[in-house]
């Protein structure tokens, strides 16, 4: 590759990452052309070198968005080798995630776009669904209730986030993400050894 074909590659990627992180903090309706470009040091003319439209664009940034989750999400299980649900389950549900959408789980913005996009945004957004069920279900004893239970864990992880971001009331913010969290340890508690009888 080309000096200036490495440089096109480099301001693309740059121009990916930073749409990819704006969709994360603020969805996929607000960055603009203009402000992306400016933002990565580049010329709003040069955008069109990059992509075809800013339809091009946003898919490719979901898409991304969507992606780097699953790497977090599996470094945040390996916090806690003796429990990694448990690293999961405190990092996902922990105030540091809960404050910073910008590099959180895309699944969490995206949602309610999602519903409503295309056939192509669905299926990026159904990609990363499977991918956290199968990460969350093998954390766990194997067993036939683990994609049950990692379908209610996701759900709970992704809802409670959510709700946290969105209520005015910081108390009640901090409790969701505890609440939730318990519960959720809770349940993924073993089931303490029978007592044998006398």
């Amino acid at each position: 590759m080309g000096h200036s074909q490495a440089e096109k590659a480099a301001s693309r990627e740059r121009v990916l990452r930073m749409a990819a992180r704006k969709i994360r903090a603020e969805g996929v309706s607000r960055p603009g052309i203009a402000e992306l470009m400016k933002e990565a040091g580049l010329t709003h003319g040069g955008f069109y070198k990059h992509f075809s439209s800013r339809e091009d664009l946003i898919s490719q940034a979901v898409t991304e968005a969507l992606a780097e989750g699953t790497a977090k999400m599996e470094r945040a299980a390996r916090k806690n080798e003796k429990e990694p649900r448990t690293g999961l389950i405190d990092a996902y549900l922990g105030k540091r995630h809960r404050d910073a959408p910008a590099t959180g789980c895309a699944l969490v913005t995206l949602g309610a776009a999602a519903g409503r996009g295309d056939e192509g945004f669905k299926e990026a957004y159904e990609k990363q669904v499977r991918s956290y069920l199968d990460l969350i279900a093998g954390l766990g004893e194997d067993s036939e209730e683990a994609r049950s239970e990692a379908m209610l864990t996701l759900s709970a992880l992704v809802g409670a986030t959510l709700m946290s971001r969105a209520v005015a009331d910081s108390g009640l913010s901090d409790e969701l993400l505890t609440t939730v969290a318990d519960q959720l340890k809770r349940q993924a508690a073993p089931a303490p050894a029978p007592v044998p009888a006398a």
